[in-house]
């Protein structure tokens, strides 16, 4: 590991601890979107990395969706917060039991807004409970359909079906976004190289209805020509 790499990664842990602790004291949606954002740009910022929207015509500024993404890389999320900036778009993700627990992310995690999927536990009541209750207070839900970061040469792996379950039960259009350059990639350069200056797109598909009975990843290849 590099000296650059070891400083980035030292930084991005007194960042997240110290966007948690502040996320622990307020309960307030906007603050917590005001508090997840200046965390996400400060880490893209130390990356030297910015965010470009495509198709940011078709972004809506307000509303409660499904927002869904596609997942190669830790900095996705930053990547999301920071192109949805200028909306009033907010809500909580859904987390794994393993950031949840984990040193880096932890308090982050449990702080910043996010329900927490453990595939292990035989109900699943508990969680579609939680979705309801954010949906009920006005909120979006955030979701890697994936499951988990796509670590294979293929631009999308296969989607589970839990996404397009969430948004049927709680009526939530569907907003697809697609994170097109290879995140993972852009974050091994900046860690090589601190100076090198990097782009990051990310594209705003057509809404998805949630009565639509087509397939969830077929939708999603179609609208980003998969």
């Amino acid at each position: 590991m590099t000296l650059n790499a070891i400083k980035q990664l030292l930084y991005g842990l007194y960042l997240t601890n110290s966007f948690g602790y502040r996320l622990r004291k307020t309960n307030d949606p906007m603050e917590k979107k005001r508090l997840r954002l200046g965390y996400s740009q400060a880490q893209l910022d130390t990356l030297n990395i910015t965010v470009r929207i495509e198709n940011e015509e078709k972004l809506p500024k307000e509303g409660q969706y499904l927002v869904i993404i596609n997942h190669r890389s830790i900095i996705d999320p930053p990547i999301t917060e920071v192109a949805l900036k200028d909306t009033n778009i907010f809500g909580p993700w859904i987390s794994k039991k393993e950031l949840y627990n984990s040193f880096f992310f932890g308090l982050f995690v449990r702080n910043a807004g996010s329900i927490l999927l453990d595939r292990e536990k035989s109900q699943m009541s508990g969680f579609f409970s939680d979705i309801k209750n954010a949906v009920k207070r006005g909120e979006s839900i955030f979701i890697f359909p994936e499951g988990t970061r796509n670590k294979t040469k293929e631009s999308l792996t296969s989607f589970k079906e839990g996404s397009r379950i969430i948004a049927l039960k709680n009526r939530l259009p569907i907003l697809p976004l697609y994170i097109k350059t290879n995140a993972e990639e852009v974050l091994k350069n900046a860690l090589a190289d601190s100076t090198l200056k990097q782009e990051v797109t990310l594209v705003v598909g057509d809404m998805i209805d949630y009565k639509d009975k087509t397939n969830l990843e077929q939708n999603y290849r179609e609208r980003f020509s998969l």
